[in-house]
């Protein structure tokens, strides 16, 4: 099956080389951002005109500020982690459409360029991100290996695993000294209080309170920085992480707290775990071109980006917590509706990974004249024939609104005075599923 990849990878590639301009449309997440750095580097390289942007979603909206510049037969149009639920949307762009994405495909994409391991049957929600997409086409295009430690950032923040295609690039990185692979815990690097304070990834009891973590700590006897810490030290800590979250939590996430970590030897910041959180929360404060930034390898942004993301970890905790509070139960969904918040999707993850994995977690965002929705599941669920994927897409069609993404986890965009109705329809559709 990666064979058909590499097969597609090279057919973009081609593509690509037609044309003298490419404007790269990416998704604002850790996926996305390192998607377009990944193609932004590659057509960098390959010398390659581009111009990139990092949007919250594939709308109207976005499709009329790329046809505010038509360039005609000298330019295309490259999306990144987005366009192949969306057909309808890009039959409206003036100018050629190239699609780089590892959603599900929905609808006619004939006579449009595009790569999506969906294509050759290769699960696009656990074994292959769009960064890793993205990745084929940049092999195809030159010596890029180098962006492997990119490809595997961004399957990392979909929460996939390290099989499949996902795997190929592992080895391959492995293989050419661009990864190294040491045993040890899966979380960001820094001083050990500060982060099992502010962390979402596991999201303990103790988050938010430092009377609480501090006791923790103290009572296991462990300070100090964690990319520093002994391998007794970091036993001893996984085992408390692991008693704290079990009660909780389904197995297989306690399970992911310990093992292979990842070091990114070309990056800028190494910790595989670190820089795709810093990555996300720029894109979720609204400053993605730093994300980018630290993606193309700009070392002097490093020091902002973690300043940012450290008071993002206390924002999102504190989020995390006053969410926990109003969540709703129907019958076979969980929900909470907030206003005007960040992050809604580590806020959903965060809370059907180590509160509520029993159903599937709709959080409601009103922002300005619209209401921003994220769906998140778990494995066992999606086992058991959860598609949120197709719950958001048919509950938001339903009110006037767009929505799609994966089965795991998807989003929607929905008009004001209809999260009643379409809450109602999402039960609807998930009872029918679950079923």
């Amino acid at each position: 099956m990666t064979s058909a990849l590499h097969s597609l990878g090279h057919k973009v590639a081609k593509a690509l080389e037609d044309y003298r301009f490419i404007r790269i449309i990416s998704h604002n997440d850790g996926d996305g951002i390192t998607a377009a750095g990944i193609m932004s580097s590659a057509c960098l390289r390959s010398n390659i005109i581009f111009q990139t942007s990092i949007v919250s979603a594939l709308n109207q909206q976005v499709i009329d500020r790329v046809n505010s510049h038509v360039y005609g037969k000298g330019g295309a149009v490259l999306f990144c982690d987005m366009g192949s639920g969306q057909p309808e949307l890009l039959e409206q762009v003036k100018d050629d459409v190239i699609i780089i994405d590892h959603h599900q495909i929905m609808g006619d994409h004939s006579g449009r360029v595009q790569i999506n391991p969906m294509m050759v049957d290769i699960d696009g929600s656990r074994f292959l991100s769009a960064s890793g997409t993205a990745y084929f086409v940049a092999r195809a295009m030159g010596n890029n290996v180098d962006l492997a430690g990119l490809a595997l950032t961004g399957a990392i923040g979909d929460k996939q695993t390290m099989e499949g295609a996902n795997a190929e690039i592992l080895r391959e990185a492995v293989d050419a000294g661009v990864v190294s692979v040491k045993p040890g815990l899966r979380i960001i690097d820094g001083d050990v209080g500060e982060v099992l304070l502010t962390l979402t990834e596991p999201y303990l009891d103790t988050a938010g309170d430092k009377a609480a973590t501090n006791h923790f700590l103290d009572e296991l006897g462990i300070s100090g920085t964690l990319q520093d810490m002994g391998k007794e030290e970091l036993a001893r800590l996984a085992s408390a992480l692991a008693l704290k979250i079990i009660a909780r939590a389904e197995l297989a996430t306690v399970q992911s707290l310990v093992g292979d970590v990842l070091i990114l030897n070309r990056e800028v910041v190494p910790n595989i775990y670190s820089l795709e959180w810093m990555v996300n929360c720029c894109g979720n404060v609204d400053q993605p071109g730093l994300g980018l930034s630290l993606c193309m390898r700009d070392a002097g942004v490093v020091d902002e980006v973690r300043a940012l993301s450290s008071r993002y970890q206390h924002t999102i905790v504190e989020q995390v917590r006053a969410a926990q509070v109003l969540v709703k139960d129907m019958e076979h969904i969980r929900y909470v509706a907030l206003e005007n918040v960040t992050g809604t999707g580590i806020i959903g993850g965060t809370l059907i990974r180590y509160v509520y994995p029993d159903k599937p977690f709709i959080t409601l965002n009103k922002v300005e004249n619209m209401v921003k929705v994220s769906a998140r599941g778990t494995r066992n669920l999606v086992d058991s024939g959860l598609n949120l994927a197709v719950a958001m897409r048919e509950a938001a069609k339903g009110v006037g609104g767009q929505g799609g993404g994966h089965d795991i986890a998807s989003g929607a965009s929905i008009p004001l005075g209809m999260s009643e109705e379409f809450l109602s329809a999402v039960n609807s559709i998930v009872g029918g599923q679950l079923a």
